[in-house]
């Protein structure tokens, strides 16, 4: 691996919020999130659970509208200091995949760290709240992620029935997904690709 500091540093603000984001890739899953969305705040945390990278977010935003803005915005700045930590992704396994269970819920996520964006959601949820969250917002977040870091991600629902339940699956399978896509491959010494660049 060529750096062993992979870290990426984003703040945005903008009349409707105002974000910040410090991730490393190679942590050991310590966070700080602070997003006045707990529900929202709580799949962030599992995400570095389960990613093991570290996160700090802080996040204030216009909240009393909705949850959009902030869950936006705080994808779009996620995304981009995931590709800032990557820089030339030299080594990495680009692909990576997860299926995950939680009680009754079973997800499977597939990403590739491709630099070709794009986003599969195919998650029904049936309820349109949980706290403060908006669950609509769900697919918004990895959007977001999805075209400000470069990356094809691919998320199913294989079967479930809480949305408590299916949206947690969702974020732990895709960060087990994204922690196997940045590992290093020892043999690997350029980017792995036919074209020799991602």
């Amino acid at each position: 691996m060529e750096d062993k500091t992979r870290i990426g540093e984003v703040q945005r603000k903008t009349s409707e919020t105002e974000v910040l984001v410090q991730l490393e890739l190679d942590g050991t899953g310590n966070h700080q999130i602070d997003t006045e969305i707990p529900f929202f705040s709580h799949m962030l945390t599992l995400f570095c659970v389960h990613s093991l990278f570290n996160l700090k977010v802080t996040a204030r935003g216009d909240i009393e509208i909705d949850d959009h803005h902030t869950v936006e915005d705080i994808g779009i700045c996620l995304g981009q200091a995931f590709k800032q930590a990557l820089g030339e992704k030299k080594g990495i396994n680009r692909f990576g995949e997860a299926t995950v269970p939680m009680d009754e819920a079973l997800v499977r996520v597939v990403v590739d760290i491709s630099a070709r964006p794009y986003l599969a959601y195919n998650v029904d949820l049936v309820r349109e709240q949980i706290g403060n969250f908006s669950t609509e917002n769900v697919k918004e977040f990895f959007r977001a992620f999805s075209n400000n870091a470069g990356i094809n991600i691919h998320i199913d629902l294989l079967r479930g029935e809480n949305n408590h339940h299916i949206i947690e699956a969702v974020f732990k399978a895709f960060a087990r997904a994204l922690k196997r896509a940045v590992e290093c491959e020892p043999r690997m010494e350029g980017v792995w690709s036919s074209k020799k660049l991602l």
